[in-house]
């Protein structure tokens, strides 16, 4: 399951939203219809998690935590405790409690970010601007990307300088 682009939407008054026809499709095309829904970890974001990508890593997490250990239950507990399982209804909405919607300062314009396997759900207005700067981007992709290359770097505008 692959999620990609950017699709603005709106959350109606009782916080009710379409999840947008193109991500729709992709889950029904591996016929997992399940989400789960909660705050991301690191940025003022919702995020959607198919059912088996949220059990691959709750197994993941499972297998780094120790039952034994007090600090590795308290990082479970608060990973579990702030999740809910979404239905989407026959039109394809589903219900963003409030509290989430105020956990990620969400009004009523939003938009849904493929993230891989994954969709995040932004306020529009935490998304006017772009997420990294694009030379920023640039550089921390090749970073990630370039590690195993042995090639010089000939096709940069300083190589002729």
């Amino acid at each position: 399951m692959r999620f990609i682009g950017t699709i603005e939407a709106k959350i109606d008054a009782k916080g009710r939203a379409f999840l947008p026809a193109p991500f729709r499709k992709e889950m029904q095309a591996t016929g997992k219809l399940t989400l789960y829904l909660r705050k991301d970890i690191f940025e003022e974001c919702l995020v959607l998690y198919p059912e088996n990508v949220w059990n691959e890593r709750v197994d993941a997490l499972n297998r780094r935590l120790s039952l034994w250990n007090r600090g590795h239950q308290r990082i479970m507990r608060e990973f579990m405790s702030d999740v809910e399982e979404i239905t989407l209804d026959a039109n394809g909405r589903f219900l963003i409690s409030k509290r989430y919607l105020e956990m990620a300062g969400i009004n009523a314009d939003v938009k849904f970010i493929g993230k891989n396997d994954i969709i995040e759900i932004w306020s529009c207005e935490k998304t006017q601007e772009p997420f990294m700067d694009p030379e920023d981007f640039a550089q921390a992709l090749e970073a990630v990307m370039g590690m195993d290359t042995q090639l010089p770097d000939v096709g940069s505008s300083n190589a002729a300088k």
